[in-house]
């Protein structure tokens, strides 16, 4: 399948939303309260929920909305909530659940949203292997990816991992990759007809798995 340039743009334009989990880690240690990073995030998710309503029930609203993301948006999106509203509840569900690890949430959600990027661009572009809607390919390519970010770029994050000794122990790498990789693949099914949004379930689900390798560890 031909790679779209809308598809790229689309997801370059989710980097941006790596502002998230750097204000969740960093606005606390630049003396700003803990609480600001939950409060901005809940201020823009209630935002962008607004948007989403409206353009739903408002023809000039959906015209102006369409004007400037309409070519961005996936088929399925133009009758349903957007990805990046998923995103902001991800990122506020993570500043509450692992308030007291902003260090987690940094983490997983920075690894789901670069995850989820490269599967896409990878599996759109040569990907062979079909499994439902996603390909083998783009998910070997996300959890490369995960590793990478694990041993290549989170180590050199300022403060990040001070509380595990400046590393990541194999275990956490590698079962927090996998659960990435394999909840971003496989529909969260509750019911036949209600399936989790993989972006808002995906950095939850990571950030419990870390956690809870991090207790077993002891660190």
């Amino acid at each position: 399948m031909r790679l779209r340039k809308e598809e790229i743009t689309r997801k370059l334009l989710h980097l941006f939303a790596l502002v998230m989990p750097i204000g969740i880690f960093y606005i606390p240690k630049w003396s700003m309260p803990d609480y600001l990073p939950t409060s901005l995030l809940a201020i823009f998710l209630v935002g962008s929920i607004v948007v989403e309503t409206l353009r739903f029930r408002i023809p000039a609203v959906q015209k102006v909305f369409y004007l400037f993301f309409g070519s961005m948006l996936r088929e399925e999106e133009s009758s349903k909530t957007t990805g990046s509203t998923y995103v902001v509840g991800a990122a506020l569900l993570c500043s509450i659940l692992f308030r007291n690890h902003p260090h987690i949430s940094f983490m997983v959600l920075s690894l789901f949203i670069l995850g989820d990027a490269v599967a896409a661009i990878v599996g759109i572009s040569i990907g062979r292997i079909k499994i439902g809607k996603k390909s083998l390919e783009g998910s070997a390519a996300c959890f490369l990816l995960c590793i990478t970010l694990f041993y290549g770029v989170f180590p050199f994050v300022p403060g990040l991992l001070e509380q595990w000794g400046n590393r990541v122990p194999f275990l956490i790498v590698l079962v927090t990759s996998f659960a990435i990789t394999f909840f971003e693949l496989i529909p969260l099914k509750i019911t036949p007809k209600f399936t989790i949004n993989d972006n808002l379930a995906v950095p939850v689900i990571a950030g419990y798995t870390m956690l809870g390798l991090s207790v077993l560890l002891g660190i």
